[in-house]
Parts: C-alpha cells; structure tokens; sequence
C-alpha cells in the first residue's frame, strides 16, 4: 500500500519557481568546507553533521535507487530504506545521510559499516536536502525554500525516514549542544544558497567536534611475536596526485574486525610501495623510544577509511589516531588532507553567489549575549569569568500565572548584567531568596560567611550581639549569577558602597501606594518632578516593578545618610503639601488611612531596594525599568515592562539611569533654593 502524499498549496507557489525537468540521474552530491569554529550568524541555518554515509535517493513510480557519494549503489544493501520509499506516491530527488541509530538516538558509524540485517541496529536516512520533485529541477531556489517544500511533502509515517532538524539561531549553544552529546559536528548552511552538485564551496561549511580525517590504506605492519592480523594500518592521503604518508593507526579494531579486513586485503598485495618515500615504520618518538620491530606489508592503495586524532606533527602525521571504520562510500584518489579553513574569513568574505546587497553576510555583530542556558538540561555547569558556577532545578516554575522558569532568569540577568551591575559594584547586598517561586516562602539572608564561594567578594560586619558576619558584595558578572541560582529573583543593594559605606551615592524617594490607582502614583511622581526642576537638580525615575515608582537624587557620596534622609523629607513634604488627599507621611501603616506613603526614611544605612533592570517577584515578571520624564503620564503601566520585552527596550534606549551614580547636586544651593521657594 502506497503513501498518499499531497503537495501543500504553499509548496505549489515555490515550485512554480522551479525549471521542469525529466529526474535527473548520477548526481554528485554538494560538498562543505571544513572551518576551524563555529559561529552565530542571522543568514545561516544550522544542523547536526550526521556520522554516517552520504546518500542521494531517486523515487519515481514506485522505484527507488539510492546511490552514495561516488555513485555506488546502497538500495539492496540498505533495503529498509528502499522498501519504505517503494510505497511513497511521490516522484522526488533528495539528499540526506544513512546512519544506524542507537537507543540514545546517536548515530553508531561502527554499527553502520557492520550493517547486515535490522538485528544489527536501526536503520534512519535522515534527509536534509530536495533537488528535485514531481517533474521540477528546484537546485536553483534558496536552501531555505527547498527546505520549506521537503518539510512539507516528506512522507513522516515510518520513523526510518526522518527530516533533519534545521536550527536557524545560535549556532554556537547548538556546537556546544552537540559537543556535549558526543556528536561528530554540525553543518552550518547560508540559506540562500543554490545546490551546486559536486562543488565544494563556502555557501556550506562543517564544524567538527573532533579531529577526523578520511584516510586511503596503503599498506599494515605486523609486530614481531604478535598473534594479531594485523598491528597497525599504514595511512596515506593525496597531495598533488602523490600519496604521502600521514601515519599509523593501532587502535579500534576487534578481532573479528580484523578478520574481515584482512579479507579485503589479501587481493590488495603488492610489492610496490604506494607511497611517494618509504616511511620508516619503526621510527622512535618521545612517547615510544623503544618500538616494537614491526614488518610492512604494502596494499594497492584503493581502500578508505576514516580515523580520529590528536593533532597533527611538524612532519604532517597524524598523533594519537584511532580507526572510526572503513569507508566504502569514497574513492581513494578523492581523499586528500582537509585542513580547516578560518571561520570568520569565510562567514564575512563568502557572498559570491548573491547580488543583493541587502543579502550579504558579514562577520556577526556583537549583539549582545545569547541565552546563558540551553533549554532542555536540569542541571548545567558554565564557566563564568573564570569560575565555575553550577545551575540546578532549571525548569522549576517561578512565574506560575506566566509559566517562567528558574532558567528564564537566569538567562535574563546573564543577558542584562552589563546594564544592572554598575548599580551593584563594590555595594553589600541583602538577598531575598525565593527558592519555591513568588508564591512561596521566601526569605532575607545577609551573612553569607562561609556559604559564599571562595572567590566572592564580602564585606564584614558586626551584628548588636557582637557576631561577626559578612554581607556579599556585588560587581561582576559571576556574583550576580550566583545569587540568582540560590532563587534571588530580585537583585538589593545597599545606596553606599563600601569604599565610603556612611555615604549614600543616592537619596531615594519611594512612591509606595496603598488603595491608590497607578495613575495617582504616576501623579505623585510629576509632583516630584516639578520640585525637583524648581530646585535645579537633576532626578532618575524608574518603576518599582511592584505597584510604585523611585525617584534617585545623586548625591555622589559627598553626604551622611542622615543628611541624605532630612532632604528627602523636604521633597516629600512640599509635594504631600500639594496632594494631601491621597498620599501620606505617616510610617504606621494603621495611620496612613489607606494613601499612598511617600517613602522618604529608606534612605538609611544598610536599606536596600530592588536595583534598575532587576527583576521582581510578582505576577507578569516585571522588571523595575528606567523611565524618560515623559513616559510618567497616564496609560504608563507596571506590566508594560516584563522579562519578555525589558532586553530590546534596555538594548534600544541604553542606560537612562546612569546620571544617578555620576555627579551628586550641590545639597547647599538647593536647600538654599527651598528656602526661597517652598516658605
């Protein structure tokens, strides 16, 4: 019974594009360049590089012919693949790669090349590419749209047939993603690229996670007294059509493995030697003073296999090879030696085949940081500034109503550190912890003696019972990511310093409402706005995150707290003085009659409050954001500022805030002004 497939209307539009064409037949596959890094691109799709073989697959009526690399035919040797195209009703040209799939999902390359029958591992034809599909030659379309169509026309009932995943952002978290899987690499694809059969360009590159090279068997050594087929496979590759030697391999072979290469062998020996000089098979090294005599025999080089290594010598051999398996898919005279390419030569240079300006890909702009955490792993360790901080529980929820996690804050302060932590350097913090969330129990902790990592800045203190204790102290980015791991969702610094730790850098007015609406809050804060212009001194307002608004005076530590407190009491006593209805001075919440309190006595030693761009511990998750005057106008709310959105506007507007932690008023002059002013 054949699958019924249906082109999807969307797929019809883009392959009215394409040029009709009878199938065509013996295409050779297009190749990719080995680069030495990966790499972030916006104009780049990423995918895994599957550790298998290359394979090009023709349907057409029912028949299907798949072909390697060097055309050889894998249709009967790989049958499961063939039978399950047999049934598909599309006529299609695609390009992918045959692996065997373990139970972890990984591509088995040894259990590839030992394929006989479904007993020995699951056979996938993962593809990545259509060239051509129901009468149409599509090569000449965007990588991206041939993609598009082969989503959507690839038949997905059988799980031996798979589409390879494309990734179109942050290609170096997913090197990292593959590294850790033990993966053999990815594939990095400009997506305007054509398919250019049999060419080896820049439009598609490959990043390795090892060192791995394709190498032709010339010949094996055997040591004396060994009961081994074979001790070692000598390696060559081609250099200007010359063999040259590369080295020996000895490693990663069974016995059984032995006994079926030896029979490949056997009608391969010669008594030429392949190679362009003898290579001294017994020739001492550093790590081998004292080799074991060994006896060359030599093969017509025509068998490929492919190897992993170290490094490679002065001299061009491989150091510390080991045999990956035999490489049936590739010509011996195609192997030459592959030598990675710079990256960012060919990301920023490599736009031959585009002339739309607007298309070009240069070399990534900074943009700022990715996402510190991938998504999917609980636990994950990364080295920050030199120190290794471990994350843990990472999708607990700690926005319930919104669905954030421990890992979305995370990712939000390592992406916004560079913004929040002039506000924290060198000051003690108080850390609110909520380990369980915003609805569970939090609570405050300030010594951190003992607890802090070893290479955490603290700051003593004694405590009225004469304990001794320490206060962490913030100012780099590791600080900052160790607090938000232990659940502190908002980040609270002291107003001083402790280079002058009696000297607040700031005086604080803190609009706190109670029955009041946003818009009497936002009122409030205009108030303040227009004492402060009468008394010529400048002002930093942001929103509380929570249901209020400060307003930062600087006063650039030239000040007692004391002092910093009594003008903030006049402040807040001529603008109480002009809206008496709603807002309050009175500290007893009992006394305040529900108005809103305008909150002059947090400017004391030790007081905190919730810094510029931290985040707070309230439904929507709501960042406490730097405001122009003229966004303080009715319509402004606490929601409009959250960790989905607070990062592109902090990225557009800057840090509007920073007056405040620059040159502090003169307090003389505007007492002087309030005198004459406010009578």
């Amino acid at each position: 019974m054949k699958t019924k497939t249906v082109t999807p209307k969307n797929s019809h539009t883009l392959l009215e594009k394409g040029i009709k064409s009878k199938m065509p037949s013996a295409i050779k596959p297009m190749l990719a360049t080995l680069v030495n890094e990966p790499f972030d691109d916006p104009y780049w799709s990423y995918e895994v590089k599957w550790d298998g073989y290359r394979a090009l697959a023709y349907v057409q009526n029912g028949l299907v012919a798949i072909a390697s690399r060097n055309n050889k035919s894998f249709a009967a040797k790989y049958y499961p693949i063939t039978a399950t195209m047999e049934k598909w009703s599309i006529d299609a040209v695609l390009d992918g790669e045959i692996l065997v799939i373990g139970r972890d999902g990984k591509a088995n390359f040894s259990a590839l090349q030992n394929w006989r029958s479904e007993a020995d591992g699951h056979l996938a034809y993962y593809v990545f590419d259509l060239l051509w599909y129901n009468g149409r030659d599509i090569t000449a379309l965007p990588l991206s749209q041939r993609q598009a169509i082969l989503k959507e026309i690839l038949p997905g009932d059988d799980d031996r047939i798979r589409l390879s995943q494309v990734f179109t952002s942050n290609g170096l978290d997913f090197f990292d993603a593959a590294k850790k899987m033990g993966l053999e690499g990815i594939m990095a694809k400009r997506m305007t690229s054509v398919y250019s059969p049999g060419a080896r360009n820049k439009e598609w590159l490959k990043i390795k996670v090892n060192r791995r090279q394709e190498v032709v068997i010339a010949g094996y050594t055997k040591n004396g007294n060994s009961s081994k087929q074979f001790s070692s496979l000598l390696l060559g590759v081609y250099q200007n059509g010359v063999l040259e030697y590369v080295g020996k391999v000895g490693t990663g072979f069974s016995d059984k493995l032995q006994n079926e290469m030896m029979q490949e062998f056997t009608p391969l020996i010669t008594d030429t030697i392949p190679f362009a000089t003898t290579p001294d098979i017994n020739k001492p090294s550093r790590f081998r003073p004292n080799p074991p005599h060994a006896t060359a025999t030599w093969l017509k080089p025509s068998l490929v296999c492919e190897v992993s290594f170290a490094e490679v010598t002065t001299d061009g051999v491989f150091r510390h090879p080991s045999f990956q398996g035999m490489r049936s898919d590739k010509k011996a005279k195609q192997v030459v030696r592959e030598t990675a390419s710079k990256t960012q030569a060919i990301v920023a240079d490599g736009h031959s085949n585009t002339s739309d300006e607007n298309h070009l890909v240069r070399s990534p702009k900074n943009t700022g940081r990715k996402s510190l955490l991938n998504p999917t792993e609980e636990t994950q360790v990364k080295k920050i500034k030199g120190h290794e901080l471990k994350f843990t529980n990472l999708s607990k929820v700690y926005w319930p109503e919104d669905g954030y996690t421990k890992r979305d804050m995370l990712n939000y302060y390592y992406q916004v550190a560079d913004y929040i932590l002039p506000y924290l350097k060198d000051r003690p913090l108080s850390l609110n912890r909520f380990p369980g969330g915003i609805h569970s129990p939090s609570f405050y902790q300030k010594d951190v003696k003992g607890k802090a990592p070893d290479w955490a800045r603290t700051f003593p203190y004694t405590t009225s019972e004469n304990q001794d204790k320490e206060f962490l102290v913030g100012g780099d980015q590791a600080t900052l990511l160790y607090m938000a791991s232990l659940g502190c969702i908002e980040i609270n610094p002291w107003f001083s310093t402790i280079e002058h730790p009696d000297n607040p850098d700031y005086c604080v007015i803190d609009l706190d409402p109670d029955k009041n609406t946003f818009d009497q809050v936002l009122q409030a804060a205009q108030k303040v706005k227009k004492v402060l212009d009468a008394l010529d001194i400048p002002g930093f307002v942001k929103t509380s995150g929570s249901t209020g608004m400060h307003i930062y005076i600087p006063l650039g530590a030239k000040y007692s707290y004391d002092q910093s407190q009594m003008f903030g009491k006049l402040i807040v006593s001529v603008v109480h003085e002009q809206l008496p209805d709603f807002t309050s001075m009175e500290r007893q919440i009992k006394n305040r009659q529900g108005k809103m309190y305008l909150d002059f006595l947090q400017n004391r030693p030790g007081a905190t409050i919730a810094c510029p761009y931290s985040l707070r511990p309230k439904p929507g998750a709501t960042v406490s954001m730097p405001l122009h005057w003229e966004e303080v106008k009715k319509g402004l709310t606490m929601q409009d500022f959250t960790i989905r959105n607070a990062l592109e506007r902090i990225k557009s507007e800057g840090d509007i805030f920073k007056g405040a932690l620059q040159k502090g008023i003169d307090m003389k002059k505007a007492l002087g002004r309030a005198e004459s002013i406010f009578k």
